[in-house]
């Protein structure tokens, strides 16, 4: 290997792409291989300072996620006491009955100097850190690690609804919101993780006790039977080491379970712990002047030990005398500044002149929930209406032909806790209520039985329905009813609303991404006729005229074509709509009756399309208004509305027959009625095609 591929490798390990990796493997060899006295002094001493400064940076940490790895340290470095506890039982065990420094210098050390050589003593201190760490801190620290954990994963949905609103409100920009859903992430998961952490250091602090158990007893029994010592001999020198190396790792397992206690109980602020104490601590005078006044009153008490009472009462009574001056300075300078510069922000504001980006542009889909139905529209809690929703565009989308736009989802708390609304460009067209617990049992026209619920009406198709139990469900299709469930419902009416408006989604922007997609297969069509001989905004026009009677645009090649013929004859759109159905008349009339054979339609008596022609033709133009006396008209529209019905008991759609002339008018004209009717031309109807005529509207005695 040279000397590049040499640094590589060691800069790598500085970066810490082979750090970890490293440790892990010397954990293993610790406790695999045997360890010279002189490498346990240095990785004990390693494991104290890692526990120092794991200590140190969760004390000078802002917050808890500025220290988000420390779950992963607490394994490490848990992973490696454990391995050294293992190591230097093996070098007491081979070694002890040598006595000193048989098992290094650090565990000599807390054996002699620390316990003052007195095993009792040593054993009865051992517990005491045993038992303060397991039974006080890290019982502690683990509760209130699964306690955050579960209510901030409870807090997420919330938090993130709460961001959505900002993000519209235009408080905060895109990069900001993004920010936060991150920061709201990676609180769950530190928390999360400290849950899990906090198991591991309470195990560790188990399996303290179990070694120095084990290592005692082992020691006894190797160092009397193979290394023929006496019982007190014995017992003083493996008793002083082992419990010379249990000091040696729980004082680091102490640091580290204090440090895991101080991660989960601090409070998310900007500030370290520090300034957190002493701001929050001794921001107050009055309870340090309490504490002090109390002190001096147990201090005069006969037989207490005056010096040390009346001392720290005095110091006391001067820090609560100076924190109420600087207190008052505080206020009486903050004053100062309001009455000198009453309109001017401070100084550590920002100022940031308007722009465009505070202009927040308005959804062209909108879908606003009450905060019942938050967990519906929340992947966390298994909603499931975003998957349906996505479905519905891709449907809608297919049928089109055109992208249909994002579906944006806020809250909104002024509507009533299970309602929904459904916006377009901002302005509402559509609104209900669903209940998230029930099923909807929705009447299709024969059932045969009632149901106990909350009585509505289909949203979507305005049909009877009721809100029934879940339970009820299997009961109510056997009667006859229809039941979907309240995303269904919601679903539902939002594909309704889409598929009524979708000319209104339809815009210059993608108009212009039809006209690419086409482009790539015929250039030439696209090069000569856009823009050269019709504009975009007349294309979009034309469009939307098809859109408006539920016609689909996914043959756009058709519709091109068709206006690249008609494009000489006329500048009209409604002229060039009425071109493009001709073209598209297989289609539309597929989509009304399938592949049926025979085109049942209904026709106008022949003297009122005489006189709705006649009309048209004085307008000079299919463009201009058609003039219909307002007697006649309520007459005729009753007429369809009747022939409209009996089909619909039939089973089969309505067609109405006209003149071309008076096609789109008639079209308009029947567009808002109760009653879905197709408005078709005579050159619209496909040669295979059988017209059967079973009605005819407007003679003198239907008018």
């Amino acid at each position: 290997m040279d000397r590049a591929a040499l640094y590589d490798n060691f800069r790598s390990l500085g970066r810490g792409n082979l750090g970890i990796p490293f440790l892990l493997l010397v954990i293993l060899a610790m406790v695999t291989l045997p360890m010279p006295p002189f490498l346990l002094d240095v990785l004990f001493t390693f494991n104290i300072a890692l526990s120092i400064v794991v200590l140190l940076v969760s004390v000078y940490s802002m917050r808890p996620l500025d220290f988000a790895v420390f779950p992963t340290i607490l394994l490490i470095a848990t992973l490696m006491r454990l391995a050294l506890n293992v190591a230097s039982t093996r070098v007491v065990l081979l070694y002890g009955h040598e006595g000193g420094d048989a098992a290094g210098k650090v565990i000599e050390a807390f054996g002699e100097v620390v316990i003052g050589g007195n095993y009792v003593v040593g054993l009865v201190v051992f517990l005491i850190l045993v038992i303060i760490n397991f039974v006080v801190v890290t019982k502690g620290a683990g509760r209130i690690s699964e306690v955050s954990a579960r209510f901030t994963l409870d807090a997420m949905p919330g938090k993130q609804m709460a961001i959505d609103a900002d993000l519209n409100a235009g408080l905060i920009s895109q990069d900001e919101a993004k920010a936060r859903r991150t920061e709201v992430t990676q609180e769950a998961d530190f928390y999360g993780s400290m849950d899990g952490a906090s198991k591991f250091v309470r195990g560790d602090a188990v399996a303290g006790i179990l070694i120095l158990v084990i290592n005692i007893l082992g020691g006894l029994g190797i160092g009397m039977l193979q290394h023929d010592l006496s019982f007190e001999l014995a017992a003083r020198y493996y008793s002083l080491l082992t419990i010379g190396d249990g000091l040696v790792a729980q004082i680091p397992s102490l640091l580290l379970s204090t440090a895991a206690a101080i991660m989960v109980t601090r409070v998310n602020a900007s500030q370290d712990m520090g300034k957190q104490v002493i701001g929050q601590l001794f921001g107050s005078p009055k309870a340090l002047a309490v504490a002090g006044g109390i002190l001096f009153v147990m201090g005069v008490i006969p037989g207490m030990p005056h010096v040390a009472f009346l001392s720290l009462a005095a110091v006391a009574g001067v820090g609560a005398y100076f924190i109420y001056q600087r207190n008052l300075a505080l206020e009486s300078q903050q004053a100062t500044v309001e009455d000198e510069q009453p309109d001017q922000p401070e100084p550590d504001q920002d100022i940031k002149e308007l722009d465009w980006d505070d202009v927040m542009p308005v959804d062209m889909i909108g879908l606003e929930v009450g905060y019942r139905l938050i967990p519906m529209v929340d992947k966390l809690q298994g909603g499931q209406l975003l998957s349906r929703i996505k479905g519905v565009r891709k449907k809608l989308s297919q049928d089109l032909g055109f992208l249909v736009p994002s579906v944006h989802i806020r809250d909104n708390l002024d509507l009533m806790p299970g309602a929904y609304r459904i916006t377009l460009m901002g302005v509402a067209v559509g609104e209900s209520e669903v209940y998230p617990d029930r099923e909807l049992a929705i009447n299709p026209g024969q059932v045969f039985g009632t149901l106990k619920g909350i009585e509505v009406k289909d949203p979507a198709f305005g049909l009877d329905a009721i809100w029934v139990e879940q339970s009820q469900k299997e009961q109510a299709q056997t009667l006859g009813y229809t039941v979907v469930d309240a995303g269904t419902v919601i679903a539902t009416h939002l594909n309704q609303i889409l598929q009524a408006h979708s000319h209104e989604l339809m815009g210059h922007d993608e108009v212009q991404k039809l006209l690419d997609m086409l482009a790539k297969t015929s250039p030439k069509l696209v090069e000569e006729l856009v823009p050269g001989k019709l504009s975009v905004s007349t294309l979009l026009k034309v469009l939307q005229n098809l859109l408006m009677e539920q016609v689909s645009v996914r043959d756009f090649r058709t519709i091109t074509e068709a206006l690249a013929d008609a494009i000489a004859r006329t500048q009209d759109p409604v002229a060039l709509t009425a071109a493009v159905r001709i073209s598209l008349a297989r289609m539309i009339v597929q989509n009304i009756i399938g592949n049926d054979a025979e085109l049942p339609v209904v026709t106008l008596d022949p003297q009122l399309e005489q006189m709705l022609l006649g009309s048209v033709q004085q307008g000079d133009g299919a463009s201009e208004g058609l003039v219909i006396e307002p007697g006649m008209a309520e007459r005729l529209q009753s007429s369809l509305a009747d022939v409209a019905q009996q089909q619909e008991i039939a089973g089969r759609p309505t067609i109405l027959l006209v003149a071309a002339p008076i096609r789109p008018l008639l079209a308009k004209f029947v567009r808002y009625g109760e009653h879905q009717i197709s408005v078709l031309s005579y050159q619209e109807i496909p040669e295979n095609k059988r017209v059967t005529i079973i009605a005819t509207v407007g003679g003198q005695n239907q008018v």
